[in-house]
């Protein structure tokens, strides 16, 4: 059966604040990023969860082991979730999956680019055969 969890962490990156969408779905992580702007309030973090979650584009799956889970003290529970408010970074699998996420997006980029230069330089050499016959009726 799937195991399915997703964190959503919001912390301010200079100068936009910025949110980082962490999906697991059983020991597979896929992260990404979403930029808020201004300072979002908890409606409006709502209101984007509700209304475009499901138009994310998260990066490609990470695999990571997760240890075997055991009834937690609520204490230590309490504990962890303080230590969590102090440290509001992001994990390092996360990060990992958003340097594949950019690494992926780079290489897609370069080749549209490199598809979009070839469809000019032939536009152009269409262009300048089209003058040469032009010139060659005497027009």
């Amino acid at each position: 059966m799937d195991r399915v969890s997703v964190k959503l962490t919001v912390y301010f990156e200079e100068p936009f604040w910025v949110g980082i969408f962490e999906r697991s779905i059983d020991e597979k992580l896929s992260v990404c990023k979403v930029i808020f702007g201004a300072e979002p309030k908890d409606n409006e973090v709502l209101n984007f969860v509700l209304n475009r979650y499901n138009k994310l584009k998260y990066s490609p799956e990470i695999l990571y082991e997760t240890a075997f889970k055991r009834k937690v003290n609520p204490k230590r529970v309490q504990r962890d979730v303080k230590q969590q408010l102090i440290n509001k970074g992001v994990g390092t699998k996360s990060q990992q999956a958003l340097k594949l996420q950019q690494e992926q997006n780079k290489t897609i980029r370069r080749i549209k680019t490199k598809e979009q230069k070839e469809l000019e330089k032939e536009k152009l050499y269409s262009l300048r055969q089209q003058k040469k016959r032009e010139k060659h009726k005497g027009r």
